[in-house]
């Protein structure tokens, strides 16, 4: 079996043509398959140099001409590339994307662990193709669907056009729309497509030869195209509920795979995450993890009217009791040589005046020790004399490791903060 190649980069950083990294080599082949991407996409992901890739703010993992290139998040610029640390936030990232719900909180099957070293595209394959199992083990279901085609007994509605263009010379059939009970159904043409997708991709690894044994046991069903649009029909009731899951993951596959992207030659998938939305909602899960301990309410993203039909949105608000409101801005930056930007001190303000809050807090990352947070690193922000110091702001930094292993416990220091005297 053959190992599957992989190089793994950190965010920000660059890869140039004809590069060898981790083994393998970075081909022209790989850089014109992203930068016709990155195109698709209007070039969020990374920017285009000379024969050279540099990464943005984007974590996660693509897959193009057999290669897969994981990019992993990072703190500090000079983070090391031992391939220990590599690990290390290679294993953070799945974690972060457990905690958020993105991939499901589960063990990666043993016979996988054992047979090959896995990546987030592995995980996501997985994921999938285990739901798939349960739904052919519990049975899969049928459902009713239109169809219109000849038939040999007249049933459902007779389609006089067609029926005369079609049945001049055949008497003997019926060119009908009538309704079919059987397995050949969106739910299962959606399902299908994601694994045609899985199987063409993980040629070589454990995945493509699990992948093959259910493609043998599925139904035959008709190969459609899917876009987002093709989701937005799908429906859920009692019969279907089992299904969710297994659909929700297949959207995540199929919308994220560019088969010969503008052309190209390269079918390719990519599951890309902004680093400082997942920061802001592991911090949002971690805390309402820890919530009731502390007693506290927590909500995400609350918006409030600013001017007209603008709005503006914290990203935290923390809140106890009926009146007491505190406000936390999560930010994916190593700051400990600087000091925070005039407009995100700007923004505290107004969320603090906005939700009735005493106290601000702009929330970092760090490599090194954990910030000690108490009443007296609240600084006030300067009123005039006719206002008083009612609210006030803090820069807080928070190690999210505790012995090379995400601190599942964040969310207790963070609330400690503000609680302690």
């Amino acid at each position: 079996m053959s190992k599957a190649k992989c190089i793994h980069v950190y965010e920000y950083s660059t890869l140039l043509c004809g590069q060898v990294y981790d083994e393998y080599c970075f081909e022209e082949t790989h850089f014109n398959a992203l930068v016709k991407l990155n195109e698709v996409h209007k070039n969020k992901y990374f920017i285009v140099g000379l024969k050279k890739i540099t990464f943005k703010n984007y974590v996660g993992v693509l897959q193009v001409d057999g290669l897969v290139i994981e990019v992993l998040p990072k703190i500090d610029q000079y983070e090391s590339e031992t391939d220990i640390d590599k690990k290390k936030w290679q294993n953070a990232l799945i974690d972060m994307l457990r905690v958020t719900k993105h991939i499901k909180d589960q063990k990666v099957g043993e016979a996988f662990v054992s047979k090959q070293s896995k990546h987030l595209l592995d995980i996501y394959f997985e994921w999938f193709l285990n739901e798939v199992q349960l739904l052919l083990h519990q049975g899969l279901i049928k459902q009713y669907y239109k169809e219109t085609g000849n038939v040999k007994a007249l049933k459902g509605k007779l389609e006089f056009a067609g029926h005369l263009t079609k049945n001049l010379v055949h008497k003997e059939r019926f060119y009908t729309t009538h309704q079919v009970y059987d397995k050949d159904h969106l739910l299962h043409q959606v399902l299908y497509c994601a694994l045609a997708i899985i199987a063409s991709l993980a040629k070589g690894s454990y995945l493509y030869s699990m992948c093959k044994k259910i493609q043998l046991d599925f139904p035959e069903v008709k190969t459609i195209r899917v876009t987002a649009k093709t989701f937005e029909q799908i429906t859920y009731n009692r019969k279907t509920a089992p299904y969710e899951t297994a659909v929700a993951i297949a959207k995540i596959i199929i919308l994220n795979y560019a088969p010969n992207v503008k052309n190209g030659s390269e079918n390719m998938l990519a599951l890309l995450f902004d680093m400082n939305v997942l920061w802001e909602q592991y911090i949002l899960a971690r805390l309402q993890n820890a919530r009731e301990k502390f007693g506290f309410t927590i909500k995400g993203q609350n918006s409030k009217r600013f001017w007209e039909n603008i709005l503006i949105r914290p990203d935290i608000v923390l809140s106890k009791g009926v009146s007491e409101n505190f406000i936390i801005d999560t930010k994916w930056k190593n700051i400990d040589q600087s000091k925070p930007s005039t407009q995100d001190l700007r923004q505290m303000y107004v969320y603090n005046e906005y939700w009735n809050s005493k106290k601000a807090m702009l929330l970092y990352p760090t490599n090194g020790d954990s910030s000690k947070i108490d009443e007296h690193s609240f600084t006030p922000f300067n009123f005039t004399e006719s206002k008083l110091e009612n609210h006030r702001c803090c820069l807080a930094k928070i190690n999210i490791f505790e012995e090379n292993k995400l601190n599942e416990k964040i969310g207790d220091t963070i609330l400690e903060w503000f609680t302690t005297p």
